[in-house]
Parts: C-alpha cells; structure tokens; sequence
C-alpha cells in the first residue's frame, strides 16, 4: 500500500553529493567516482566554490538542484553537517547519509555537535544514516555512496554493519570470492537509522534473501529485537557480533548478577530471535550460503560419504566439536551398500567408499543414505583420485540428491578445477566447501537455526490465565515492595525475599522470624528439629559471607548455643549491621538432592534475564550458568536447563535418580512471571533450589528493588520481547446476547487458521484478500499465526468446539506510523456483531500500541463493511471503481496523509 519511508535512503536513485571535489585523494572525489560508476540514474555535484565538476554542473547549495533528490551525501566537515541537514530538510529531500567524522566519537565537543545535528535532522524531517560510516550501496538502483575500495556484485545477500572498516574488509573478501549484495549498509554512529529500522525496510525489500549482521551493540532493544524476530520468519538473519570476551561483563553483587555479561545477555537474545550467530566472517558467509538454500533440515542427523577414510574421520572429529551428531545407518542401509559397495567399506558412517570409488559409488551411497529415515543432511567429500574425475564425482552425487528434500553439502578437497566443480555443485542447490570443518561448521548453523527457530515460535505470557494457574497475591507484593522503600532499602530481608516469591507460588520453607534466643528456640521446637538459624539483616547480602548460616541444629541447647554464636560472630565482623533476630528453618534433608541457582539479574540494553544453573556457595567459581529472556514457557525452561553442566547430574547418574523436572520448570516459570509483572525487581537469587527426585524447594532467596521503579511501563516496555498479551483473552458479546470466546492468535493456531480459510466462501475470500486465492502457502499461514506483539496484533473469535469463527488484525505499514486492518468473518457466523466487536477492540489496541492511524482497503461492493467502518469513525479517504481507502485518526493531533 505505501512506498517503504526509507527507501529513497536505502534504495535511492538520485543522490546529491555535497563537498564533491576533483582534489586527488579527497574523500569528496573517492565517493563521487563510486557513485558514478556504480550507474546511478541521476547524480548531482554541490560545492559553492566550483561552478562544474567531472564535466557537470555543481550547484553551490542543496536548494539551487533542478529538483529535490531522493539522497543527500554528505563529506563535509564536521561542522557544516548541522547546517547542512536543515539545508537539506528545506530542498525537500528526505534522507541523507553523513560520511563525515568528528562526531560522538571525538569526546565532548563532538558529542555536543553530534546533537545539533539530530536536532536539525529531527527539525528538518531529515532521516540520517551515520555519521562516521562507510555508506550505502544498492545494486539495483546503482547506489554506491561509499568510499570502499572494492565494489559489490549483484546478489541477494545484504550486509548491514556498524563497523565501516569491518564492513570494507568483508565486501573485499565477498568480491575475490565471487559473493554478491542486494544492499550494503554501513551505520557509523546510528545517531539516527539503526539496526531496527534497517531491518524493517530489508524484511519487505523482495531484492534480498537473507541478511548479513556486524553488531558491536545494541541501544534499543525492543526494537532491534522485534525488527530482528519478524525478519528471520520470513529471511535467514545471520550475525558477527564482537566483544566476546570476559571484559564486557559487569559487576553485579548478585550471584546471577556475577554470571551475567552483556555478550552472554546477547547470545541468549538471539537465540530467542530465530538468528544465527557466527564467529568470522569466513563463517558469515557460509552460514548464509546453507541458509538460503530450499532445503532445510528436519533433524540434526548428519551422514558422510567419502572416498578417503582420513577425511572422513577428520569430518567425524569436527562434528563432535560442532555438537553435530552423526546418523546411525538403519540395518536396510548397511545391507543395501553392501550389495553396491566393496566388501571393505567403513560399514558404518562416515560411510568410506574406498580411493578407488568412481561416480556410480557416489550416486550409490548418497541415495543410500538420504533414503534413510535416520539422516537428516547428507555431506558428500572428494579426495582427488585419478580414478575419477572431480566434475563427474559432483554430477553424481547431485543427480542422487535430486530424489530427496533432504540437504546435501559438499567437500571437493584439492579440486584441480575449483571454480568449474563448485559452480555446478551450487548451481544444484549443493553448497561446496574447501574443508571437511568448513562444511560440518556449515551444517552445524542449520542445527542452530533450526533450534532457533524452534524457540521463535514460543510465545509465553507474562501470566498465565487458565483455571489452573493460581494468581500472584499482588496486594502481599506490593506490600514488601512499599515498607522497603519507606525505609529506603534496596535489599529485601530475607523475610521479605521469601515472602515474595512464595506470594507467585514458589515452593520454600516455613520461616520464623526470631529477634531473641528463647524466640529462636520457641520457633525451632514449632517447626521441628533438625533446624536451621541464618542471621537476619537488611544490611547483609550474602549470609554465608559473615558466618551467617548455622545448619542441622538438632535440639534446643544446640539452637541457642548457635543464636548466640551465629549473632557475636556477625557483630564483630559487620559492626555496622543492622542485627534483627534470626531466620529459623526446617533442615531440608532430601535423598540425593542437587544444588541449583535460579535467578534474574537486569542487562541495561536488554532488561531481566534469568539464569540457571550450579548453585551453592561456589557459583562464580563454577560458572555453569546458562540465560534466557523472559518470558518462559516449559519448553524454553527446559532448553535453559540442558543448556548447563549441571543438567546431567539432574538427568540421573549410577544409582542417583533424576530430579522432578517439571517442579523446576514450574518454578523457572514463577521466576519468568516475576520478571515479566514486577520491573522493579532488579536482582534476585534462588541458591540454592534443592532438586530431587519428588520435588524441589525453595532454600535460600535474596531480592534487590529498584526503589525508584513503581508501576510497569505500557506494553511490557521494560522488556526486550513483548510476552503473549494474555491479557486481552476475553468474551465477545453477540447481539443476541451469546457470548464467544476471544484471545490473540498464537502460532499453535496455523492449522485452524488453515480450516478456518478453506471454509470461507468464494465471495468471503475475495472480500479478504481481493483476488481468487484457493489456498494459503506455508508462507503465508506463518505470516498470519506467527505475530510480534509489540507491532502487530491478530484477535480470533471461537465457537464452543474452539474453532475460528472470525479473525480481526493489524498490521503496521511500511511509514511506521500508521497500521493498517483487515477483517474476516466465517459466512455462517456474520451479521451477528462478532466484526463490531472485533474492529473496536482493534482500534483500542493499535491506539495503545501508539500508532497514529489506522487504514483499511475495502471493496466497494462490501457495503456491510464498508458501514461498519463508517459507524467507527472511518473516513473516505479514496475511492476507485473497485475499491475503497478509509483511514480512523488514533492519537490526537494525527493528520491523515
């Protein structure tokens, strides 16, 4: 319906270059000479001191060009660039691209113009890529507005970039390497355009298959990370990311907070993306390579076939580095390559054809093995032989791929004809790799991708609101929250930690608060012996730190001799403590129980993140942690805890039983509630949780407030990805007064959405979609059922058998701004008031989601759509003889275009 906003900056055709120079060397004559021979379209010079340049006119200021361009360029000094984005903004162009340093980077005075700047832009309606970048290129428009030494081939791939000199080094390798670009986008210091929004134009772009990512950091989370989400549905996103090491971690005083640092915080991030992430840029492009190909894996099963036993134990070694497991052949597969193979074959996988193997034994084995139920990807190596010939080799191994969907990679070690082999081999749909690692490597990003994808697809909520789901106790939480902050404490007691995880369910132990000796050994004899004191302060963080722990008191004189001890001990190494009593506990005693740590901990980029992993008092020491992004479900608890040592000690070793897994996935899940509806909670350890065989406990918590933090922001805003909104289940009231069940589409839903489109009339499709679809494509019922909440929303009605009746959304338009509906009825079911009740609900959520209008396209022969809008506000915006644009004003002050 709309143009892209930043297509004339990311696909522009006419371009302004201001600072052009003829001056050898200048940066103003490397761009121009790029632009002009890249064949854009329409190029113009701006520089007041020339009157022409390369034999054209130059203009000495943007408002004296012919007509507004699309692009301006911008290689002036740093001081002129404020000026000259309000410049810009009055000629009437929209988009510029600032080339220029000496900005943020540069220390305080460059920040200071590094703002002017936005501001001007901002005052201007001037959108900025940079400044202090390489620039842009656009194959198909003919755009190179960089100063990059080497150009770009044609292709599909795109590159975006924060780093211009990563990104030049990356377009050279591509170059010799005969890789290809759609776009090449180089983002500097993203004062403006970042990361987000680059995404979102490169998702639409139908120029681009997959995308390529240098991330260095991320400012804006939400957005990056919902522009990143809705970009690998649909197109493999592949990511570089830098800062690895340990130096990018924080201090934090929290055990998890200690475990947490930025790249593993981002790690965890993109896996719940759908991305992949990868650690050369050697890597970045075969992880491209393997992901744009049609065939992708449905497990991660790998065969090998080889003509050279070496390799083929190098591969094997590689897949076990790569955590690639390697497919055991079926008894039918041995049987059917022993009657084709040598009688000294591997007989077994790596599946070794002997140096003799001419092509038939590759056809052979590689048919052999895609039949098997057990591969699921199959890797075809050639050593050079004098046998057989490499081409023939590859001819047919591909010949027997084409029987199956099954991915098949290729090796050609020491191919004396690289180039030829290769082309064919791609031009199959076979990716060719110079090394047995390469390809396993390779074959191991279609396993992440895979796993990722899977993690894509789960959508929790922030609260669950099913009948078995009991509530948190909000009025107890709020509470603790209040008397902490009116006696200005960040760290809640131990008392107060455990009330308020026990107030979501969570499982600890009775606990006493006993400010005396004769109090403490009162509640010991309540609760029963053998007991446990811990020192109870709101100055004290970790409790075992000061002595502050006594366990297994099993009588009264054991519980006062250890209050008295517990609080002299406490008291001469923390003067200055608070000292309240003691915290008295049953002594948790369970056969063969395992310590584990369970917690959140708040990256400044990407908000909470919780943890799991060893617990004990030796959590740092051990480091076995693995993280995840709220919100959970069981499945993404449960990867969380395969991800860690510690999960093969809670599967069960020798005599030792299994620990009940479902009662720590139920309380990661309590956990996921808390960070999900309390922002405030800053820090929080669960260490140790006793895991055993019935059951897990609670046994110690500690919790950090940020007292300045109150109330949720809208829309889950303290979050990188915007839970399921449970919230907005419901009913919907018919003019008859039944009632039917509403709630947001859930990628679960792709097979009603299929039903509920199959039994649509004709007419009603056509309604929908305006032309004859029969059926949707896998394609689309992912579109439709797999949603980002934060920027788009789908609501469905359900009859009693929980069927769709009828599915209402919204969706945003490519200016950002404006979202446009669409809405369907089941032909049984219409006239019933069920689109009323969709379309208002609507507007009332797009409104919050804070888009400014809202649109719809609807036939002219729809007249009973075409009142429902108007009875909502909708006004005539255009009509045709087929179809009519009505527009709804959201926010006030919002004008329609």
């Amino acid at each position: 319906m709309y143009r892209h906003y930043l297509s004339s900056l990311l696909a522009a055709r006419s371009v302004a270059l201001v600072g052009a120079t003829e001056r050898p060397g200048a940066l103003g004559r490397i761009v121009y000479r790029n632009l002009a021979a890249a064949g854009l379209p329409e190029l113009y010079t701006v520089n007041p001191k020339y009157k022409q340049l390369f034999d054209r006119p130059a203009y000495a200021k943007l408002a004296e060009l012919p007509r507004p361009v699309d692009l301006a360029v911008i290689v002036t000094p740093s001081r002129t660039v404020p000026q000259l984005l309000e410049q810009a903004g009055t000629a009437g162009i929209k988009a510029a691209v600032v080339l220029t340093s000496g900005f943020g980077e540069t220390g305080a005075e460059g920040r200071a113009l590094q703002d002017q700047a936005l501001e001007a832009a901002r005052r201007s309606g001037v959108r900025v890529l940079g400044p202090n970048c390489l620039g842009l290129m656009r194959t198909d428009t003919g755009l190179n507005a960089t100063f990059a030494r080497t150009p770009v081939r044609p292709g599909r791939l795109a590159l975006v970039s924060q780093s211009g000199a990563i990104c030049g080094a990356i377009i050279d390798w591509a170059y010799g390497a005969d890789i290809g670009f759609s776009s090449v986008v180089s983002l500097g210091g993203a004062i403006d355009v970042d990361f987000g929004e680059v995404l979102d134009f490169l998702v639409a772009d139908d120029k681009t298959d997959a995308v390529l990512m240098y991330i260095e950091g991320i400012r804006d989370a939400r957005r990056a990370l919902s522009a990143l989400r809705a970009a690998t549905r649909v197109k493999p996103v592949v990511v570089l990311k830098v800062g690895r090491s340990a130096t990018g971690s924080r201090a934090a005083s929290s055990h998890t907070g200690a475990l947490v640092g930025s790249d593993a915080v981002f790690d965890a991030a993109l896996r719940r993306s759908g991305a992949v992430r990868v650690k050369t840029y050697t890597q970045l492009f075969a992880a491209a390579r393997v992901l744009g190909s049609s065939r992708l894996p449905k497990g991660e099963r790998l065969a090998i076939v080889t003509n050279g036993g070496g390799p083929g134990v190098v591969a094997a070694d590689s897949a076990a580095e790569n955590a690639v497991p390697l497919a055991e052949l079926s008894a039918d597969t041995i049987a059917r390559l022993d009657a084709k193979l040598p009688p000294q074959w591997s007989q077994g996988n790596p599946i070794d054809l002997i140096g003799d193997a001419g092509p038939e034994r590759f056809a052979e084995a590689t048919a052999a093995a895609l039949a098997d139920p057990g591969v699921d990807a199959v890797l075809a190596m050639y050593s050079p032989v004098a046998v057989t010939e490499p081409a023939d080799a590859a001819r047919a191994v591909a010949e027997a791929a084409k029987a199956s969907r099954k991915p098949v990679l290729a090796a050609w070690l020491g191919d004396i004809n690289p180039s030829e082999t290769r082309a064919y081999l791609e031009s199959q749909g076979i990716p060719n790799f110079y090394t047995p690692e390469n390809a396993v490597e390779a074959f191991s990003f279609l396993n992440l991708h895979r796993r990722n994808q899977a993690q894509l697809l789960q959508v929790p909520a922030a609260l669950e609101r099913t009948v078995e789901a009991r509530p948190p106790d909000f009025p107890r939480v709020e509470a603790i929250r209040r008397r902490a902050v009116a006696e200005g404490r960040s760290l809640l007691t131990q008392a107060e930690a455990q009330d308020l995880v026990s107030a979501f369910g969570l499982p600890v132990p009775r606990s006493v608060l006993a400010p005396t000796r004769d109090a403490a050994v009162a509640a010991a004899r309540e609760i029963g012996f053998p007991a446990v004191l811990k020192i109870h302060s709101p100055d004290i963080a970790h409790k075992s730190d000061v002595g502050g722990v006594r366990l297994n008191l099993q009588n009264a004189d054991m519980v006062a001799s250890a209050f008295d001890d517990i609080v002299r001990h406490t008291a001469r190494l923390r003067p200055e403590a608070r000292i309240e009593g003691v915290l008295v506990q049953p002594m948790l005693r369970f056969a063969h129980a395992r310590e584990v740590l369970i917690g959140i901990a708040t990256d400044a980029v990407f908000g909470p993140v919780i943890s799991f992993g060893a617990g004990g008092v030796a959590v740092e020491a051990v480091r076995d942690a693995a993280l995840a992004l709220p919100p959970l479900n069981a499945m993404l608890a449960r990867d969380l805890m395969e991800r860690t040592r510690v999960y093969r000690l809670l599967a069960g070793y020798r005599d030792v039983p299994a620990a009940d897994f479902s009662s720590l996935v139920a309380i990661l899940e309590g956990v996921s509630r808390m960070a999900c509806t309390l922002p405030w909670v800053k820090e929080m350890d669960l260490n140790p949780v006793l895991a055993h065989a019935n059951g897990a406990v609670v046994a110690d918590t500690r919790v950090v407030i940020d007292p300045a933090l109150r109330e949720s922001p809208p829309r889950y805003g303290h979050m990188a990805i915007h839970p399921y909104p449970a919230e907005l289940e419901g009913e919907i009231v018919l003019r008859d007064g039944s009632r039917l069940r509403m709630r947001p589409m859930r990628p679960d839903d792709a097979a009603r959405e299929r039903r509920f489109f199959e039994a649509l009339s004709d007419r009603s499709r056509y309604q929908r979609f305006m032309q004859y679809l029969k059926q949707l494509s896998p394609q689309l019922l992912a579109r439709f059922t797999q949603l980002d909440y934060d920027r788009e929303l789908a609501l469905v009605a359900l009859d009693d058998k929980g069927e769709f009746v009828a599915v209402g959304r919204y969706a945003p338009n490519p200016d950002g701004l404006t979202a446009e509906f669409a809405l369907t009825v089941a032909d049984a079911w219409q006239g019933k008031g069920i689109g009323h009740a969709l379309l208002r609900r609507l507007g009332e959520e797009a409104r919050r989601a804070g888009y400014q209008e809202l649109y719809g396209t609807i036939l002219s022969a729809n007249q009973e759509m075409l009142e429902l809008a108007a009875h909502f506000g909708f006004d005539e915006q255009s009509r045709s003889a087929d179809e009519v644009t009505v527009v709804k004003r959201l926010q006030e002050g919002a004008a329609s275009r």
